[in-house]
């Protein structure tokens, strides 16, 4: 909180016009549709290119987005061997493990299951909170929404009946990948919380460390393709420029605005979207489990946040 100090009153200027400003619904909209189409535009970019391929494009225009937003807001990069050797684990944490399972994962399941594994992240910040999060004590409604989310998972994947007909291999990669976010966010908060650096200058220099990450990783393990197919393309394009960059100034706009809390429940929707997009566009089938699991998933990873600290 600042003051103004004492000085003396300046001469009235003309009102300016006010920059108009989208209201905050339509951003969370906009973010929950751009997040739960993802699942499927990776599950497109995989058809014609290798999954570190769809990674590496998806973190190199989601880089350029936050570039060319740091560049108009004149935002430095942060300094400090420190810093950037904990952005370094970071970038690899939250950006490159996670979205390389993904698209791996993707090889092997339907998109739909991807965004509803993705659901599962906040039941595993709850279980890895009360482990490394001393502050946060347990209480009988979080405790009681993690059993529930992993009684919804195992509804999803239809553990009454074997496990028939899934993909161990790809869910166990997607699972993974939902795990690796709360790993990644625990660690942002036990060694990056109070630093000067702002949001922006910080998340630009990690994706930007996850580029340059998967840029080695991918020619080891990936030979350049041959043709360029438009659509796998441009889903590889939208998914980093707007799926990860844009998204990302999005969600400071709205942190900023309505707060960690209700910002946080966008969460909630993209396993729906993701879900329809599969099913309506890519003809992706439904079994009865998958969203009466999906839905228990979503009300335990709920009740996890109850009296969580932001």
């Amino acid at each position: 909180m600042t003051t103004a100090a004492p000085t003396r009153i300046p001469a009235p200027t003309p009102d300016r016009p006010r920059r108009a400003t989208v209201d905050w619904r339509v951003r969370f909209g906009f973010l929950s549709l751009v997040w739960g189409f993802s699942f499927l535009l990776i599950k497109v970019g995989t058809e014609a290119y290798a999954p570190f391929q769809v990674t590496f494009g998806r973190l190199l225009f989601g880089t350029l987005v936050l570039a060319a937003a740091m560049a108009v807001k004149r935002e430095r990069l942060p300094r400090g061997a420190r810093t950037w050797g904990h952005l370094t684990v970071a970038a690899f944490l939250l950006n490159a493990l996670p979205f390389s399972l993904f698209a791996y994962a993707e090889l092997t399941i339907p998109s739909t299951l991807a965004g509803i594994c993705n659901a599962t992240s906040p039941l595993w910040g709850m279980a890895l909170s009360l482990v490394a999060l001393s502050e946060d004590r347990p209480t009988r409604v979080r405790v009681a929404g993690l059993g529930l989310g992993f009684l919804g998972v195992l509804t999803v994947l239809g553990a009454w009946q074997g496990f028939h007909g899934l993909d161990a291999t790809g869910t166990t990669l997607a699972l993974l990948a939902s795990l690796s976010y709360p790993i990644g966010w625990i660690y942002v908060r036990r060694t990056l919380a109070g630093t000067t650096h702002s949001p922006l200058s910080l998340t630009g220099t990690q994706l930007l460390l996850a580029t340059a990450q998967l840029a080695f990783v991918t020619p080891l393990f990936t030979t350049l393709p041959s043709r360029f197919p438009v659509l796998p393309l441009l889903a590889v394009v939208a998914l980093g420029a707007l799926g990860t960059g844009v998204a990302m100034l999005v969600q400071y706009g709205l942190v900023s605005e309505v707060g960690p809390t209700t910002a946080q429940i966008v969460t909630y929707f993209i396993p729906v979207i993701a879900t329809a997009a599969g099913v309506a566009l890519l003809g992706e089938s439904l079994t009865w489990s998958t969203p009466v699991g999906a839905a228990i998933v979503l009300a335990g990873a709920a009740l996890t946040q109850a009296g969580s600290r932001a």
